[in-house]
């Protein structure tokens, strides 16, 4: 994707220097456009566990690296694999919900099961973090290729008015190391001159939608409006949404989605004014474990000041200002879970399906 003219993803290995991984800070966005480091094995978990870096894909990216970096430290240390897995149990705690992670932790330790030498483990490490990051951004790249035909065939109807498409949190390339999930068939669509609207759900507490959705098409030239999270409902009822296309942390086997909280909201809202909902995800995300989302799914309980304090730029720095009483009693979940009734279809890398076991194992059988 373009900032300024310029092309970018969201993370990467510095080509100059073997212990640098340099990613974008979503901190800062829309504000200031940093570009930070990693140098070692904390700065990945910081960078997860403070959402420097955000998006179940580019999770996942950045605990691969992690683990690379991890083995590179690990180097002159006795026992190096147990300095990894040690680092790779606590990783795991960093964000919950996403599933990205797990497996990119899981697939790196599985890399270096056979492997004792550091110089090897520093090799594979890396090796499988690049896998992994290119995996995922051509998986969203296709996701766009294969949710494009939704967004032509409505347009088709619509006799070169705009399609309106309604998106919650931020599902782009910010979120996914490039393209995008949700806003991947968006912004083929509109590279190919199909008149195309994004109204933007702000998503708080974090302000995904207005802080980076909202940012990284205005970068790309998608015309959008951010709007409230609780105005998509009328906007549905008075006609102005054609299509919600969201994405996924973590979706079931079943079928069931995990996702920013308030996307079950956007779902009811849907199906009860007849409006497609479609949840775009790479097979990352797909749990194929999880037989009750509702038990075994750990929702994430964020800090209680994401709501209690908002983040703004002020004096050339970001500031955090009260919004209430700061001794009010809170609850900060982070995601919620949408059922497959309400789902019109997944866009993945392989299609689109029904949400459901049939639609998911029909794609993807190495699950079942």
């Amino acid at each position: 994707m373009l900032v300024n003219g310029k092309p970018y993803q969201t993370i990467w290995p510095d080509e100059h220097d073997q212990g640098t991984i340099r990613y974008i800070n979503q901190q800062y966005l829309p504000f200031r456009f940093v570009i930070d480091e990693l140098h070692a094995s904390e700065d990945a978990f910081i960078a997860i566990r403070e959402m420097k870096v955000r998006g179940a894909p580019l999770i996942g990216v950045t605990a691969a690296f992690g683990i690379y970096l991890a083995a590179l430290e690990s180097k002159d240390i006795a026992h190096p694999k147990n300095h990894i897995m040690s680092f790779a149990a606590r990783l795991l705690k960093a964000r919950p919900t996403a599933i990205n992670l797990e497996k990119a932790i899981t697939r790196q330790l599985d890399a270096i099961r056979t492997i004792e030498k550091p110089y090897d483990l520093i090799c594979i490490t890396m090796k499988t973090s690049l896998e992994i990051m290119e995996e995922e951004k051509e998986n969203c790249r296709k996701i766009g290729v294969n949710g494009l035909p939704v967004i032509i065939e409505i347009a088709k109807r619509k006799s070169g008015n705009p399609v309106n498409i309604l998106t919650h949190c931020n599902a782009g390339w910010l979120a996914c190391i490039d393209y995008g999930t949700a806003t991947a068939p968006v912004y083929l669509a509109h590279d190919k001159g199909i008149p195309v609207h994004v109204w933007v759900d702000e998503t708080r507490p974090r302000n995904q939608g207005s802080r980076l959705t909202a940012w990284e098409l205005k970068q790309h030239g998608v015309p959008y409006t951010v709007i409230v999270d609780n105005a998509g409902g009328y906007l549905m009822q008075s006609g102005q949404v054609d299509v919600v296309i969201v994405g996924s942390d973590r979706t079931t086997k079943t079928g069931y989605v995990t996702n920013k909280v308030g996307t079950y909201l956007k779902a009811l809202a849907a199906f009860d004014n007849e409006i497609p909902f479609y949840a775009a995800l790479p097979s990352s995300s797909i749990d194929p474990e999880i037989s009750d989302p509702y038990k075994e799914i750990n929702i994430e309980q964020r800090n209680e000041n994401e709501v209690r304090y908002i983040e703004a730029w002020s004096g050339g720095r970001l500031q955090k200002i009260p919004i209430m009483e700061i001794d009010n009693p809170v609850s900060n979940y982070g995601f919620d879970i949408t059922p497959p009734r309400f789902i019109t279809g997944l866009i993945t890398e392989k299609g689109i399906c029904e949400a459901s076991e049939a639609g998911i194992s029909a794609l993807f059988p190495e699950y079942f």
